[in-house]
This record gives C-alpha cells, structure tokens and sequence, in this order.
C-alpha cells in the first residue's frame, strides 16, 4: 500500500515510452491515483525547494523532475521492512517510504537532523558521493541474509554511478554472494554534463548486470506501472533467494542538475522540449483522465491541497530553533579526545560572548 502524505497515510527512451503501455501492468484505480498524488506532491515540493534555494533558505539543492515515477514505484514495490538506500534524487520514494518534507527541508538546509528520519528508521540518508551507496547497500544485504530475514536492500542511483568501481564492485559481490538486493537505476541520460553515450559504451547499462553473472531488467522509467511491477518483481525474486536484481529506468533529467548547475549550457532546448512529451505525470494523468478516473476539479483540488501541505512543512523547518556550535562535536566519539576539548571549550566561549 502506498503511503499518502496528504492524509498523513503511513534500444532508447522514446522507442519505449507509449501511453498505451500502461495497459500491459493492470493496476488498480486506487493504486494509479495515489501514486499520482504523491508524484503531484513531489512535482510541487521540488519546485518549491528551487524557490527557498534561490533566495538562500536551503543550500545547493538536486531537483528530482522527471524521476517521481521511478522513486515512487520503487518504494511502492518495497515492504516497510525493507531498507532503502538512496542517493540525492530521490524525494519521491522517501516521501512514499515516510521521511517528513521538513526533514527533507532540514537536510538540504545542512541541518544533519533531516537524516534522522522519524519514519522508515532503518532506511539510509541521502548519499552525495557517486555510487559509494551501492556498496553499503550490500553490506546491509549481507546482514540479511546472515540473520536469515526475509528481508531486501534497494538501492538507487543515477546513471552516471555505474561508470564507478564502487557500482561494479557492489555488482560483482551481489551475485558472488546471492544478495538480497535490488539496484535501480535512474537513467536520466546525464551525468551532470556528461550524456549518456559519452559516459559508458555499452548499449544497454543492464549488461553490466550480465557481466556481473545476473540478469538486467531495462523499463520505461517515465511509465509508473512498467516500474512498479518490475521492481516488485526483482524485489520479491530477491526476497526468495534468488539472488541479486538490477533494474533500468530509462528517463530523462527535466532539470539543471542541481541549482549549482545551467544545463543550458551544455544540451540543446529542442531535445529538452521532446523530453517533457513523456513527462511521467502527464502521462498517468492522461490515462487517469482516459478512464474517466480524473478532471480538472480533482487536479485543483490536489494542487491547493499539496500546496497547504508545503507550506506546513517550509513553516515548520524555518522555526526549527537553530543548533548551538558545539553540536557539531556530538555523536563522533564516545568519549571526547583531548585533541577537540580545546576546540569545544573555544567555541563554547564564543557562543557566551555572542549572546
């Protein structure tokens, strides 16, 4: 079941992107219209976002636009006891897993207690160096499968990470040791300002996988229904011993790569214009639309009400009470060396002189 933050529930891209192909994963109307509801959110929440970077109130910040149907089909795929390992574009599978917009806010602000989730409590916090998650996502695997659960670590990434060692050699132990983990790939066909076909020579990135000794999968990332059930696939055949899975999203990055970045500089406008032909959420409109199941009255009443929902969060992030300098010293050592007591003390004194 999909988790709902508005009632606080807990070959290339175009050869694949059809609206048609939604017809292939036979979801239910419930199901299509909450995860639309969730990508809206996200859609909003990550414009948002941009704004508080633009005006200094969050640091350098990674927009996700045209990655929802990934994020939120692969933790719609996952069970609350799973763990999901993520790198920075991933806010819609952790507003679908249960991390708070203001924890989100919080960490883009540089505040380290937007990584202290008080949802999914075993899930990891955002991974910034490319593709070290992938290994970590093994060790967490490997405790599962010592300790017997019946349990999955999916990690994401982007497609740029599968140019690293770290990516190749988390692959290779997977399959060595028949993990119980998924690898989703995100590929936005940039890795910065890199495109894809510059990046890695290999047709496909699933034969990576094939290298590694297990099977690929490559799916329509724009299209939530290719991707939901292909990760519940890969996740549930890992769930069962049956080894590791590796899944490819084809998508396109709708945005600059991060606020930091000017995308314009390096891609062409024309090619940017094709790629929001198959945004996902025009897509699953359109087909909530077709089928009688959407309007236009449900579409303005989803966009007011997600929009109270972020204010909420962006008021409750900016009256979060600051953390005193010396904070910075906690939670590194059980017993404070010598070394830092001289810093602390220092600090300590400065923040008594300030007030």
């Amino acid at each position: 079941m999909i988790f709902n933050p508005l009632n606080n529930d807990m070959t290339s891209a175009t050869e694949l992107h059809s609206k048609r192909q939604y017809d292939t994963y036979p979801l239910d109307s419930k199901q299509l219209i909450a995860a639309y509801k969730v990508m809206r959110l996200t859609r909003l929440f990550d414009h948002k976002c941009i704004a508080l970077q633009r005006t200094g109130q969050i640091g350098t910040y990674p927009s996700c636009e045209g990655a929802e149907a990934i994020g939120v089909g692969t933790a719609q795929a996952m069970r609350s006891d799973d763990v999901f390992v993520p790198y920075y574009r991933d806010q819609a599978a952790q507003i679908v897993r249960g991390v708070q917009l203001e924890e989100m806010l919080l960490y883009w602000g540089g505040d380290e207690r937007g990584s202290d989730f008080k949802g999914p409590r075993q899930d990891m916090p955002n991974c910034i160096p490319i593709s070290t998650q992938c290994t970590h996502a093994c060790g967490i695997a490997s405790a599962f499968k010592i300790r017997h659960q019946k349990r999955v670590s999916v990690c994401s990434l982007g497609d740029g990470a599968t140019s690293k060692g770290d990516f190749a050699e988390a692959l290779n132990l997977a399959a060595v040791w028949q993990l119980p983990v998924v690898f989703v790939i995100n590929s936005n066909q940039w890795a910065i300002s890199v495109p894809r076909h510059r990046q890695c020579a290999a047709k496909q990135l699933i034969d990576k996988a094939t290298a590694a000794g297990f099977t690929g999968v490559q799916v329509d990332g724009n299209n939530f229904g290719a991707v939901v059930t292909t990760v519940a696939a890969a996740i549930a055949r890992a769930r069962a011993g049956k080894g590791p899975g590796l899944i490819e999203c084809l998508s396109y990055r709708l945005s600059d790569h991060t606020t930091a970045d000017d995308a314009s500089r390096y891609r062409q406008k024309r090619e940017l214009e094709q790629a929001r032909q198959q945004d996902p959420l025009t897509q699953l409109s359109a087909q909530l639309r077709a089928r009688g199941e959407w309007n236009d009255s449900l579409e303005a009443e989803l966009n007011a009400h997600c929009h109270r929902h972020i204010d909420r969060a962006v008021a409750n992030y900016q009256n979060t009470p600051i953390r005193s300098a010396e904070s910075m010293f906690e939670h590194l050592y059980a017993e404070r060396p010598a070394q830092l007591d001289w810093q602390f003390a220092r600090i300590k004194t400065q923040e008594l002189n300030d007030e």
